[in-house]
């Protein structure tokens, strides 16, 4: 998988912008703020999710000094070599972008898609940012937001699951609060009804995050030379019950938790049980400890064991390996490990996408690198010689 051509409108710190891309690794290179992560990020946007950042919507918005409100729409497209071949893809908000709450458009070669999955059926991408590593030592939703991005890769609909979970999560919530806020009763066929709809779609949720781990572990325990091997697992009442029994026992108990729970619930303004409480917990095998009590380093080094694994094991289930998007990752090793992660890069054949302020970090690889220069949002296209300068 491939972006050939990306093309930015009032994206971010960007205008315009048109990139032509021909090689299979790109190094975007300048000083800190100069807008190299804002083009990753804008990549990031064309796959199902929230991108890089997990950024509300009008913060993408390009914005000027002494005029905040300039650029409120904004637009990423890009022409690609995907799963099912070359199209035209792109995302972006343009109809009343004002709003307190608007929508994302997708459009595929020219048309109007009905939600994101339809991205996530034609490319697939994986991204590394400099304080990730924190999603080990932090709460757990962030954990939960890197095992769902790692998910989109092979089953485009989970991002469909997530968003229908989540809207009927808030809607439960929002009608039990109505016992407090109106002092009515809230209207049990309608609870059961949402209900229903949470138990579908979160069992579908959690099956889909085990299926992954367990087709991921193999791959994850063989590591990649220098870097760790690594062991995942879900740690989660609802993730329990589908390991240990049949999927529609499992349903069964999980509805009967939701009514049994709503008193519980309204004033948490949460359910005590689902997928949104689940938890990703990620061993460092070699030294048979928790992610979580390994040092800065190591953390790194495991994201990056685990990130392969999954391009790797996307390569073979899907035909294609997914675009990397790698966010000052050669700064942050060390000679070893950044010479091992260019070639596992170079075998699995990806396009990787990566930044840094030190252009000589990429001289190894300069042969294989299309190399732009990020002043400004200015982006110029160097010579191979850049990188010894």
């Amino acid at each position: 998988m491939a972006v050939q051509r990306l093309v930015l409108t009032d994206f971010r710190c960007y205008a315009s912008l048109r990139l032509n891309i021909d090689a299979p690794m790109i190094a975007l290179t300048g000083a800190n703020g100069a807008g190299k992560t804002n083009l990753l990020e804008a990549i990031s946007l064309l796959v199902p999710g929230r991108g890089l950042r997990s950024a509300r919507l009008t913060d993408l918005a390009r914005r000027e000094h002494g005029n905040p409100n300039l650029g409120q729409g904004w637009a990423v497209a890009a022409t690609i070599n995907g799963i099912e071949g070359h199209c035209e893809v792109g995302t972006g908000i343009s109809e009343d972008p004002g709003t307190d709450n608007p929508r994302r458009s997708v459009r595929i070669n020219g048309a109007t898609a009905t939600g994101q999955s339809a991205l996530g059926e034609r490319l697939s991408a994986l991204w590394i940012t400099p304080d990730m590593q924190r999603l080990f030592t932090e709460g757990a939703s962030g954990r939960r937001r890197f095992l769902d991005r790692l998910v989109f890769g092979f089953d485009p609909a989970h991002a469909g699951r997530l968003k229908a979970f989540e809207k009927a999560m808030r809607e439960r919530s929002r009608l039990l609060q109505t016992e407090v806020t109106q002092g009515t009763s809230a209207d049990p066929a309608w609870l059961n009804v949402l209900e229903e709809t949470i138990v579908e779609k979160g069992v579908a949720i959690a099956a889909a995050r085990i299926g992954l781990i367990d087709r991921l572990n193999p791959a994850c325990a063989m590591g990649v030379g220098p870097f760790p091997s690594a062991s995942l697992a879900l740690d989660g009442v609802l993730d329990g019950w589908l390991s240990n029994m049949p999927a529609l026992e499992a349903e069964d108990r999980y509805k009967a938790a939701l009514q049994e729970s709503r008193i519980e619930d309204r004033a948490a303004r949460s359910a005590a049980i689902g997928p949104h409480r689940s938890d990703l917990a990620v061993t460092h095998i070699l030294k048979d400890a928790p992610a979580s009590q390994c040092s800065t380093g190591e953390q790194k080094a495991l994201l990056i064991s685990i990130v392969l694994a999954n391009a790797r094991l996307q390569s073979l289930e899907r035909g294609a390996c997914p675009i990397l998007l790698l966010d000052e990752i050669a700064a942050h090793l060390d000679e070893d490990r950044r010479s091992a992660l260019f070639a596992e890069i170079q075998a699995l054949g990806a396009q990787a996408w990566m930044t840094g302020t030190d252009a000589s970090l990429f001289a190894p690889i300069s042969a294989h690198v299309q190399h732009f220069t990020v002043a400004d949002a200015v982006v110029t296209e160097s010579s191979p010689d850049a990188f010894a300068a």
